[in-house]
C-alpha cells in the first residue's frame, strides 16, 4: 500500500463538513488535510446549482488542481452532465454514501477515474442528447459496442483490472480501448471521455 491519498472537505454546513471528515478519517488509504495540500477535494452540498458548480470550477483551477468529488443531497440526470463538464470526477448521493463508497469515489478520482451513482448513470444512458450528436466531435465517429461497454464500467468507477475481468478482456486491451477513445476524440483522460460520451448520447 502506498502513501494515503490527501483529501480535503469543503461544505457550507459545518456539521456536514465535520461528519464528512469523520467518515474519511476511518479509511486507512485516506488522510484528511487542508485544501492547499489536497490531491482530492470532497465538496458536500445540498443541491447542484450555479453556485455549487462555480465551487467545482474554482477548486479545479487551484494551483495544485485537485480532483473533485461531489456529495449532494439531491442529484438529477442533468446535474451529472453539468458537474462533469465543470470538472467533477465523482458524484455521490448523500443518502447512499458510506465509508466504503466515499473512499472508493475519492480513490477513483485520485486516479482520474469517474464515479457516478448507478441510478443516475442509467438515466443518462437511457436519455440520449440529440443536440450534442450534431455538435461535432463525436458525430464524426461512433463508439463500437466494446468501447461502450468499457466506458460504462469506467463511468461506474471500476478499475482497469475489474473491467477486464467483467468483460473477459486483458487489462492491456481495456487500457488500449480507453487510450484509443481519448486519442481519437482528442480528450484529456478517462473521465473526460465518459463526460463527452454521456453528453453525446453515445453510451
Amino acid at each position: 500500500m502506498g502513501a494515503p491519498v490527501a483529501v480535503s472537505v469543503v461544505a457550507l454546513d459545518p456539521v456536514l463538513e465535520a461528519g464528512t471528515r469523520t467518515t474519511l478519517l476511518v479509511h486507512p488509504e485516506l488522510t484528511v488535510c487542508e485544501p492547499a495540500d489536497a490531491r482530492v477535494a470532497v465538496l458536500a452540498v445540498d443541491r447542484l446549482g450555479p453556485a455549487e458548480l462555480d465551487m467545482v470550477r474554482a477548486t479545479r483551477t487551484q494551483t495544485h488542481r485537485p480532483a473533485v468529488v461531489l456529495v449532494a443531497s439531491t442529484l438529477a440526470a442533468g446535474d451529472v452532465l453539468h458537474a462533469l463538464a465543470a470538472g467533477a470526477r465523482g458524484l455521490l448521493l448523500r443518502r447512499e454514501t458510506d465509508v466504503s463508497r466515499l473512499a472508493h469515489a475519492v480513490l477513483a478520482a485520485a486516479r482520474d477515474d469517474c464515479t457516478l451513482p448507478p441510478g443516475l448513470l442509467e438515466q443518462l444512458l437511457d436519455r440520449p442528447d440529440t443536440d450534442a450528436r450534431g455538435s461535432g466531435g463525436w458525430s464524426d465517429g461512433m463508439l463500437s459496442e466494446r468501447e461502450r461497454s468499457v466506458l460504462r464500467l469506467v463511468a461506474e468507477g471500476h478499475e482497469t483490472a475489474e473491467i477486464a475481468q467483467r468483460l473477459a478482456y486483458s487489462p492491456r486491451t481495456v487500457t488500449t480501448v480507453v487510450h484509443d477513445i481519448t486519442r481519437r476524440f482528442r480528450l484529456r483522460n478517462r473521465a473526460h471521455a465518459v463526460a463527452y460520451a454521456l453528453r453525446a448520447g453515445l453510451l
